[in-house]
């Protein structure tokens, strides 16, 4: 049987309805704006990128802002029908190569507290906790856990990168056009 396709481009203007329906799902009512995504889309500090399928439908995205030497991950949302298919995680190593790429160092994000099975993928990727926000997100006042790399160009990062990128690359073919 063929392991599943994912494609993995930069955001483009064409494709915020697809990426608004996903939001609007995974977020309710505090979901970004569709002007939200056309803005950062249009910023040079920030790394947008959405995941196809095989049928050519959008499935995911998920995004960064790169300033110096970090990188603050905004964003890695899957629709609800796409998941547990590491769309996520084709997802955040298409930041994590942008990253090497740019020469950002350190990446940074939130997560809720509650969301274990993100941070089980972010732990895997070699990020680790460094504290909380207390009421941090505004729907529920759910605590966010603070999450960082270290330094992505140390060979403990690297080995463990390059390791997942292929235990990833067995499951499911990704194809990157950043």
């Amino acid at each position: 049987m063929a392991k599943p396709q994912i494609k993995i481009e930069p955001m483009q203007i064409d494709f915020l309805d697809d990426v608004i329906r996903i939001e609007e799902k995974s977020y309710g009512a505090h979901h970004w704006s569709k002007e939200s995504f056309f803005n950062e889309i249009k910023s040079e500090l920030a790394k947008y990128y959405c995941a196809f399928n095989e049928k050519g439908e959008l499935t995911g995205y998920a995004g960064c802002w790169q300033i110096l030497e970090e990188a603050h991950i905004t964003n890695i949302s899957v629709s609800a029908e796409h998941r547990r298919r590491h769309i996520g995680e084709a997802l955040l190593t298409a930041i994590i190569k942008s990253c090497i790429e740019n020469m950002v160092k350190y990446i940074t994000l939130e997560v809720r507290i509650s969301n274990t099975p993100a941070i089980n993928l972010y732990e895997k990727y070699g990020f680790k906790s460094l504290g909380t926000r207390k009421c941090y997100y505004q729907d529920n006042n759910e605590d966010a856990l603070i999450m960082w790399t270290e330094n992505i160009f140390y060979d403990k990062f690297k080995v463990k990168y390059e390791q997942n990128l292929k235990n990833l690359n067995e499951k499911t073919g990704i194809i990157y056009t950043l």
